[in-house]
């Protein structure tokens, strides 16, 4: 049984990461930092097999900030392969807390590639980079062998994390991959992130629950996928005979009034009527266009997706009309 080590395990990625590797007989450990309350509910239902409760998946405190907690748990675990999934993954609040994304992001990095340097060559290591990191990019669309240009501190700490990666990688000979994943969404993505968000509102809306959403800047261009597909090609990165840096991506680019129309329309509802621009949510450097170029992934990992555009935006408004449905109903049965 092979045993692995996901940081960032409560967050969208980790969870169906978790997931994937627990179908695959791995024994899963996950780093969750210590709280007044629990975060863990993307991961909860996997302690209620009733086969197996919990048994493959270990929780243990810890922080990317705390360079002695990733040590201990490393040494604990002695995993065979580890994810670090975990950042202050938010661009737009990166401006407001660049010291904190920087220690997260880039210092933490570091950190936890330290830790698994020190159990020699045999654990495998995947660093989560993001699409951020070619901001303002050369060319279109992007590829492995684009220059980065980032336009945010949340970017620029993921340019860190990307080369240290390659640095210990050729430097110590350790297995050492970056995922380079461009914008990826699910129901599980947080309710700040511009397609989750529009989601909810939209949903809300239909029931009478909110009447107005804010957002920012709708012409900003995505290559949107979806999350499981995603984790799926970290795994896979981590099953080559030898380590390397691959693009994730759809190939296809679509903009956040195209993602709002679409909710909108499913629901039988005009945006137009209902969203309204509010600047504090424009960035102070925005990045108009990513668009990825997987061809390395598809050709050498046998990696594509599966879920279209259209099929992604209609698992999340279907989701989140489920859940609107029943904060209605608690709403009227607390009236009665």
């Amino acid at each position: 049984m092979k045993v692995a080590l996901i940081t960032g395990i409560t967050g969208q990625d980790g969870s169906y990461l978790a997931e994937f590797l627990l179908a695959r007989d791995y024994e899963v450990h996950g780093v969750i930092r210590r709280s007044s309350s629990f975060n863990t509910g993307r991961i909860d239902h996997l302690y209620r097999d009733p086969h197996e409760p919990g048994t493959r998946l270990k929780l243990h405190y810890g922080d990317l900030t705390d360079a002695t907690s990733l040590r201990s748990i490393v040494e604990r675990v002695q995993p065979d392969e580890v994810y670090n999934l975990a950042a202050q993954s938010h661009v737009r609040i990166s401006f407001s807390e660049p010291e904190y994304t920087a220690e997260c992001a880039a210092l933490g990095a570091l950190r936890l590639l330290d830790a698994v340097r020190t159990m020699g060559n045999r654990v495998r290591y995947y660093q989560a980079g993001s699409s951020e990191m070619f901001g303002n990019a050369a060319e279109v669309p992007q590829s492995e062998s684009t220059p980065f240009r980032p336009r945010s501190p949340y970017a620029c700490a993921k340019v860190f994390a990307h080369y240290q990666t390659i640095n210990y990688r050729e430097a110590y000979g350790l297995f050492a991959c970056n995922g380079i994943l461009f914008n990826h969404e699910s129901p599980r993505r947080g309710e700040t992130f511009v397609t989750r968000k529009i989601a909810r509102a939209a949903t809300r809306i239909k029931l009478g629950l909110q009447d107005k959403l804010y957002l920012g800047n709708l012409a900003a261009e995505r290559d949107w996928g979806y999350a499981p597909d995603y984790v799926q090609s970290m795994w896979l990165m981590l099953q080559q005979d030898e380590p390397d840096d691959y693009v994730i991506a759809t190939g296809e680019k679509h903009s956040v009034q195209e993602f709002l129309e679409r909710t909108f329309a499913k629901l039988d509802l005009d945006w137009r009527e209902h969203v309204l621009i509010d600047k504090t949510y424009f960035r102070p450097t925005e990045v108009d266009l990513l668009l990825g170029n997987a061809a390395k992934a598809r050709h050498r990992l046998g990696w594509k997706p599966t879920v279209s555009f259209g099929q992604l935006v209609d698992l999340m408004v279907e989701h989140d009309l489920d859940l609107a449905r029943q904060e209605d109903a608690a709403a009227k049965a607390s009236r009665v």
